[in-house]
């Protein structure tokens, strides 16, 4: 697509960009005669809206591996990835629940800070330390590498000069604003994200119908490639491995998804700066209908994408460009870009928009959630025990800016990798279902100890690994077994229960743990408005798996 930018898609692309940056700005100002303190940074006063946190909640989750991976893999494999977001919906509606209530109760910054509560400050140390090496390392380096492939792709900026430009970007509100400045811009993220993927998804459906309309489109894809609309997989499926059949309902993609959603500290950060815990639940509904509608914008395009690539006319109509970067079955994530380049102008700047907010949001998201973790549970608890406000604040904006210089460095190293992302999926996936058991048994059963839940965390890594790698020789040995990653997770999880569930009991002998969480039932009441929500969200997914199962 290089070169094919027109000064109307700069000029686009330009606004969003001032747009984000003068609201992010406006909002960081401090108010007169009040200097930000931790709240105010960390949490945005706790005075977030519920749309603002549903929004934000979207902008923070969705970014280049969604637009680009699940676009591809919409090419390569069809509806079957959107589990991914669907299954998520559901998982909101649980978290917003059963998770939110405890959490806010306690009045928490952080997701380690529960662990001390629970359990010990030993073990809230072993996992913020470990958190902040996963978002540095992993999370912030792969965005910033795959939101600057894309650039390269899309209109040619070397890697490194986009590595840099994405990093400034993010870094040149989040830095200064704290949570309040993320937060806002993501509502205006969203917009962008949503209007920009629907515009892409809108051409690509009108292409394959020879401009007779989205629905027509739609119906055209589907009649073509019926097979790229099975969201459950047989295993004669070459992709199976990854998305194991009906494993995917019941098995590990819940591992995945509980951890992300319910543990994971740059998604719930938005969730615990409410301004209320009902506001709070209205925020993680509307997140959840959005959830609805992202396939829609990232996977949709890729089945028509295929569908156009592999029709010799439909090809031909399209032109010089048209043949342009191709994507193929060994390059399936070319499928999202591919499509941008066949946008008018215009168009073309407002859909590269919506792909730099997905990259942008999820970069500031990171930052400010590895800058809490840091501040609160590692400067605050071994540094300086009583820093004040302006310390905090301070300490907090330092840390942010070293993680992004680290990332940056790190991004364009994830180059000579094979499939980054799908790699670092993949290998995150044999620690989370121990964090997962050591959260869930943490809030729900009494008699978990603080040693049980160590031992459980550790042995849960060579639990993964025997699922996961068979000595060399040894591959066809009885022993040992080889499973889809996705089912390695939901065992590697339920075994890791039953250990802390052994050690608890030999521990207390059937007692309670001094620090077991009392739950009443109250505490789970939802207002009827979150009830009926929830409830069409299980409709629309109960009928979207009854259409689409096969």
């Amino acid at each position: 697509m290089t070169g094919h930018f027109e000064l109307i898609d700069y000029i686009i692309f330009t606004c969003y960009a001032a747009l984000i940056l003068g609201v992010g700005l406006w909002v960081s100002r401090d108010k007169e005669g009040h200097q930000k303190n931790a709240e105010d940074y960390f949490l945005a006063s706790k005075s977030l809206p519920w749309w603002a946190i549903g929004a934000s909640l979207i902008a923070a989750n969705i970014s280049a591996e969604q637009f680009i991976g699940m676009s591809g893999s919409g090419f390569a494999v069809g509806l079957a990835i959107a589990s991914y977001e669907w299954m998520a919906a559901l998982t909101l509606i649980i978290v917003g629940k059963y998770f939110l209530p405890i959490f806010i109760e306690k009045g928490l910054y952080t997701i380690p800070e529960f662990v001390e509560k629970r359990y010990s400050t030993q073990l809230k140390t072993i996992l913020a330390v470990f958190w902040i090496g996963l978002y540095v390392f992993v999370n912030l380096a792969s965005v910033l590498y795959l939101g600057a492939l894309a650039l390269e792709t899309i209109i040619g900026i070397p890697l490194i000069y986009g590595v840099l430009g994405l990093a400034l970007f993010a870094a040149a509100y989040s830095l200064y604003g704290g949570l309040s400045a993320v937060a806002w811009t993501d509502v205006i993220q969203v917009v962008f994200l949503v209007l920009g993927g629907l515009v892409t998804t809108f051409l690509a459906l009108d292409t394959v119908s020879n401009g007779n309309g989205m629905l027509e489109g739609f119906k055209t894809i589907y009649n073509t490639v019926p097979d790229r609309f099975a969201m459950i997989l047989d295993e004669s499926n070459p992709e199976y491995n990854n998305l194991p059949g009906i494993g995917v309902l019941v098995g590990g993609l819940w591992v995945a998804n509980l951890y992300y959603w319910g543990f994971n500290q740059y998604i719930i950060q938005r969730t615990l700066a409410a301004k209320s815990l009902k506001e709070s639940q209205k925020g993680i509904l509307f997140a959840a209908f959005l959830k609805l509608i992202i396939p829609l914008i990232v996977v949709i395009p890729g089945i028509a994408a295929y569908v156009i690539v592999n029709d010799p006319e439909m090809l031909n109509n399209l032109g010089e460009i048209g043949m342009q970067n191709l994507p193929s079955a060994e390059q399936a994530d070319k499928a999202y870009p591919w499509l941008l380049q066949l946008l008018p102008a215009g168009l073309k700047g407002l859909a590269f928009a919506a792909l730099a907010a997905a990259v942008v949001s999820s970069l500031a998201s990171m930052l400010n959630s590895t800058s809490t973790i840091f501040t609160m549970d590692i400067y605050k608890e071994y540094v300086n025990t009583k820093a004040n406000d302006k310390i905090t604040v301070r300490v907090g904006r330092i840390s942010a800016a070293v993680a992004l210089i680290i990332a940056s460095i790190m991004a364009p190293l994830l180059g000579g990798m094979d499939q980054a992302f799908q790699f670092i999926q993949e290998y995150t996936g044999i620690v989370s279902p121990g964090i997962l058991a050591v959260f869930f048994l943490g809030l729900f059963w009494k008699k978990a100890t603080n040693r049980a839940a160590i031992i459980g965390a550790l042995s849960s890594i060579p639990i993964a690994l025997y699922f996961k790698v068979a000595p060399k020789g040894w591959s066809d040995h009885s022993f040992f077994v080889n499973v889809p990653w996705m089912d390695q997770m939901g065992y590697t999880a339920l075994l890791t229960i039953l250990v802390i569930v052994l050690v608890s009991l030999n521990q207390n002998r059937g007692k309670d743990d001094d620090k077991g969480i009392t739950l009443k039932r109250d505490l789970f009441r939802t207002t009827p408005l979150f009830n009926i929500g929830s409830f069409a969200v299980l409709l629309v997914l109960a009928a979207l798996y009854a259409i689409f199962w096969k």
